[in-house]
């Protein structure tokens, strides 16, 4: 399936550093991935630098061998959340820090696939509605499940940020790993919490509406989020998924074949 797709990762207005990081995988457009780290400046930076490089270098290390889409998705995740506690133990003023990921990959053949963990979030635009495709790992998430909180409650919740899983733990449960319906015409959103944080989904979805390039799309919402406080780093991936004929003036990406060369010039945000 054709691809166009942007990323942009922001300080936001408040804290000091960014700790977010993203990967694209250029030109290709095989793999996408936005990780949001905790555990102070140094921490947080770090854990989600190592976990984007790690996931990045296994995927492209391992693009052709005999593994299955979740397969894969889980070993790459499992060797990032390895080199982060391995970090933690050559540098243990780090001992705390960890991050969430949300991966997006396009096999050479059949739908997508996602894997995450926390809240990093991927949704999906189709038409005119705007969905959330991933489960945060939080215990405010499990609330809004089982009824004990509204979604308008839950924005505002001093516990909105107590994640129930996230890289660099020892004890690390099972990842979310699930399979995407898509189609042409529609468009996946990766982003950090400091996006959603700022910004509703019914505050999202109006960004889409107009059809936009993709650099234009995630630039717009960055500029909300920091428009409306901008209180945490803020990180957006914008996939957008058609036949290569909506947008003539740019460059479409496909999946190569398993065979192809695996080795894209790959981009650093």
């Amino acid at each position: 399936m054709k691809r166009l797709f942007a990323g942009l990762s922001d300080q936001g207005l408040v804290r000091k550093a960014n700790q977010d990081s993203y990967r694209i995988d250029e030109p290709e457009g095989r793999f996408f991935i936005v990780a949001d780290g905790m555990g102070g400046h140094a921490g947080g930076e770090e854990a989600s630098r190592i976990a984007a490089e790690t996931i990045q270098k296994f995927l492209v290390e391992n693009w052709q061998a005999q593994l299955n889409p979740p397969d894969l998705l889980k070993k790459a995740l499992l060797k990032a959340n390895q080199d982060i506690i391995q970090n933690q133990k050559d540098f243990p003023e780090r001992a705390d820090m960890g991050t969430t990921v949300v991966v997006v990959l396009f096999p050479a053949e059949g739908q997508p696939w996602c894997a995450h963990i926390g809240d990093s979030r991927l949704y999906r635009w189709r038409g005119s509605q705007l969905s959330q495709i991933t489960e945060d790992h939080t215990w405010i998430s499990q609330a809004v499940k089982s009824g004990l909180l509204t979604k308008d409650q839950a924005r505002s919740h001093p516990w909105r940020h107590v994640l129930a899983q996230c890289l660099g733990r020892e004890e690390l449960d099972e990842i979310g790993i699930q399979q995407l319906d898509v189609k042409s015409g529609d468009q996946l959103l990766l982003c950090s919490d400091g996006l959603t944080e700022e910004l509703a989904d019914e505050q999202i979805a109006p960004f889409f509406e107009a059809k936009h390039p993709c650099e234009t799309v995630v630039d717009a919402l960055v500029e909300a989020a920091k428009d409306e406080g901008g209180q945490d780093n803020i990180t957006v991936v914008l996939v957008a998924l058609g036949d290569g004929e909506e947008e003539e003036s740019s460059s479409w990406a496909d999946t190569p074949a398993m065979d192809d060369d695996p080795t894209g010039d790959l981009n650093e945000a």
